[in-house]
């Protein structure tokens, strides 16, 4: 299973998810009121410009994790199976979601059978059946593939095709993770591939497809000029009918202080996962709705475990102590965020509160004090010729989190720890082969993962993941845990994960390989012409189809 890759840092969890149409103080209307029954003269009619500061390396879900690419995934890719308002699995291009109760998962949990739907086509206009589903299984299992991880496919150990609309999975072992990871379109996981473009490559590493693939979503892409913006037009072979937007461009804006203007002059549309410190201007914007609605996006500082140093748990808990979260939040996050120690958000079914761990500067240095970390000439900690200073990886063009490292910086200086901080293109820094995050380039970095539905903890911490097999970016392997992170992927019961999540979960947070900042909350800031969008929090753009401007 994978995680989704997020820059973006939203806001406090609701209760359940609002859509508000939030206009400035004084509730006036937008520029241009009332033109053509628009509340702002510059909407373009069935034409969509979401706007961003993330830049992408390439366009396949197969070899990118980005979150916002995650949101041009669901416009355009091919998924068995949607999220719902609710956040709940819907069939796609499966006719039904396999289950346990309506016999699609086998009762011994080793055989799931995907039916399909006929009359689907590609956005090329060729027809879609079982031997794409089956040629995309291959295509995530081909080792020469440069995939985020295989986590869950490698436990496929036959795949049947009885008619062209029938794929049967045989497992090795029971995989409660098939939803998402099994062509869903939560999370960053890969998508169907079309066999009659990429079925006679050896892989699909470099195929001309990734910079313009071929989906079955309700729209397709028409161009993307790297750097600057994607083109995605209406897709007229999609099976439910036609999309009421003709037209989406996403414009890559690196610099967010330019993204709000530009929302502000009606040169943007939308703003997708606002970071906190953009709110309360967006908010105050006449011409601008939002919504919000709790996240299953976490922020987090992220440790290499196989760096010197960082090896140390007590070093990595120290850091723990040394960080004020309460701060971070309130300073650079304008007091938005749910501080808590575990990854899985309270809007979960599978959350589980862990005990808080205070900020504590005094037991920090007491703890590195014991363990033989001296304080060097200037001020800097040592042990054996290892030295508490880092490299600090971070993207560019996201002052709050800029701000958020230098704060970090000063309160680690007071148990003795330094740091560099290094900025990278979001490109590079996410890049699955040779990047910094997945090639382990960093001793320290900070971002936000996306916990997929079912709260698979396996990615991030499983012994078996670590890149290129996977997404534990911290190299991070605990013996205790291990067994609890097998069983909960072979539990299919809600009940029986929650209580193995429960144990993980602790045990996760002692070891300390990431600390948890703060759980998110989505904020999208959109043209108050934009009618009829109900995103859901994992999947916001899954139900498109009858949104319109």
């Amino acid at each position: 299973m994978k995680r989704a890759l997020g820059i973006a840092l939203a806001v406090v969890a609701l209760a359940a998810c609002t859509k508000t149409g939030q206009v400035g103080p004084s509730g006036g209307s937008g520029p241009g009121a009332g033109k053509e029954g628009r509340a702002n003269a510059y909407t373009i009619p069935h034409e969509l410009r979401i706007g961003d500061t993330q830049d992408f390396d390439n366009l396949n879900p197969h070899l990118s994790t980005a979150l916002i690419l995650g949101n041009l995934n669901q416009l355009t890719m091919a998924y068995l199976v949607r999220y719902d308002h609710h956040n709940q699995p819907m069939p796609e291009l499966a006719t039904e979601v396999p289950t346990e109760e309506n016999g699609g998962v086998s009762k011994d949990g080793l055989t799931i059978t995907w039916h399909l739907r006929k009359g689907v086509k590609w956005s090329d206009g060729q027809p879609f059946d079982g031997d794409d589903v089956v040629f995309s299984t291959n295509a995530v299992n081909n080792l020469a593939n440069n995939e985020v991880g295989r986590d869950g496919w490698d436990l496929i150990t036959k795949i049947d095709e009885p008619d062209k609309y029938t794929v049967v999975f045989h497992l090795k072992k029971p995989y409660s993770g098939y939803l998402p990871s099994f062509f869903a379109s939560a999370g960053a996981n890969p998508c169907v591939l079309p066999k009659h473009i990429l079925g006679s490559l050896a892989n699909i590493n470099t195929a001309p497809y990734n910079s313009k693939p071929i989906g079955i979503g309700p729209f397709r892409y028409v161009d993307w000029i790297r750097g600057d913006h994607i083109t995605l037009e209406a897709n007229p072979y999609y099976w439910r009918g036609q999309p009421k937007i003709k037209k989406v461009v996403y414009k890559i804006i690196p610099d967010r202080n330019t993204l709000l203007t530009q929302l502000q002059t009606g040169e943007l549309d939308l703003w997708a996962y606002m970071p906190p410190a953009y709110v309360p201007r967006m908010l105050a914007l006449t011409n601008m709705a939002s919504f919000r609605g709790p996240s299953f996006l976490y922020s987090h500082v992220s440790f290499n475990t196989s760096h010197p140093a960082l090896k140390e748990k007590v070093v990595r808990q120290a850091l723990r102590l040394a960080t004020d979260r309460k701060l971070l939040r309130d300073k650079i996050n304008h007091g938005i965020g749910i501080l808590q120690e575990g990854s899985v958000t309270p809007a979960s079914p599978f959350y589980s509160p862990v005990a808080t761990i205070p900020y504590d500067v005094a037991k920090a240095n007491a703890m590195l004090d014991a363990a033989g970390w001296v304080r060097g000439a200037d001020g800097t900690r040592a042990k054996g010729g290892v030295k508490l200073s880092f490299d600090y990886a971070a993207p560019t063009g996201n002052q709050d989190n800029d701000a958020r490292i230098e704060q970090l910086r000063t309160m680690w200086q007071q148990i003795g720890v330094n740091f560099t901080a290094k900025h990278y293109n979001t490109g590079l820094f996410f890049q699955v082969t040779g990047g910094i995050v997945y090639g382990g380039k960093f001793d320290v970095t900070n971002f936000s993962w996306q916990l997929t539905p079912d709260a698979d903890l396996n990615p991030e911490s499983s012994c078996a993941l670590f890149p290129p097999k996977g997404q534990n970016i911290s190299r991070y392997c605990d013996p205790a845990l291990e067994p609890l992170l097998q069983q909960e992927k072979a539990a299919y019961s809600i009940a029986k994960r929650k209580d193995i999540i429960a144990k993980a979960m602790p045990l996760i947070v002692d070891d300390a390989a990431f600390e948890v900042l703060y759980i998110l909350e989505d904020v999208h800031g959109f043209n108050k012409d934009l009618k009829n969008w109900q995103p859901n929090n994992t999947t916001p753009f899954d139900d498109f189809l009858n949104v319109d401007i």
